[in-house]
């Protein structure tokens, strides 16, 4: 008899107009902090709206970031964002995330292999806060921004595939002779000038003369 696998759902937080966010787990309120802390988790949890049920994971996840960014230590420089916001609306929109997100996830995979060896040869390696993290780089310490770094350079690597490919199409399609083709316009000609009366009133002049006469 085969047996079933049940998954679980989702710990699901609902967010109320008051921006608040609500637990159904706990049966508490709680911070973006505390949403911030299933993610490091890796807790499986759903955001949704309390009156129409949409789910708004993704956008509390945006402002998650956006608050990361403006304080403590930004992964992302100021380029990076610019050539992000190029390519919303841009026909390489999807190349661009689904490039991404494959670069976050083989980043993320090698990380972990690197911490499983790490813990091996050396142990639980204890994970620094947030706090001290931030105090440590703003006493002036440099040190690259590895996550940042890779995909920035990964991003890099997309507008330069998009210029090649322009580049090859543009010699590509240069060889067919279209305008061999096409026919050529003929210049429009100048309409003739209209008839003016400017000699009438001269005309009349002269028979009015001879009339006195």
């Amino acid at each position: 008899m085969a047996q079933r696998i049940t998954m679980s759902a989702p710990r699901i937080i609902k967010k109320y107009p008051n921006r608040r966010l609500y637990d159904t787990e706990t049966s508490t309120y709680i911070t973006l902090t505390e949403v911030k802390e299933l993610v490091l988790q890796y807790k499986d949890f759903q955001v949704q709206d309390a009156k129409t049920g949409h789910d708004l994971t993704r956008a509390i996840l945006l402002q998650i970031i956006l608050e990361e960014e403006s304080g403590g230590v930004p992964m992302f420089s100021t380029d990076m964002l610019s050539n992000i916001i190029r390519y919303y609306g841009h026909a390489m929109q999807g190349l661009m995330g689904s490039y991404l997100e494959r670069s976050i996830f083989a980043f993320h995979e090698a990380q972990k292999r690197f911490q499983s060896q790490a813990s091996t040869l050396y142990g639980e390696i204890p994970r620094m806060p947030a706090e001290a993290w931030t105090q440590f780089m703003q006493q002036g310490q440099q040190i690259p921004n590895v996550m940042g770094g890779y995909l920035e350079k990964g991003a890099k690597a997309v507008i330069d595939m998009q210029e090649e490919l322009r580049s090859q199409a543009l010699k590509l399609f240069s060889g067919f002779p279209y305008s061999a083709h096409q026919p050529q316009e003929q210049p429009e000609e100048a309409p003739a000038p209209k008839a003016t009366h400017a000699k009438a009133p001269k005309a009349a002049a002269a028979k009015k003369s001879k009339a006195k006469k």
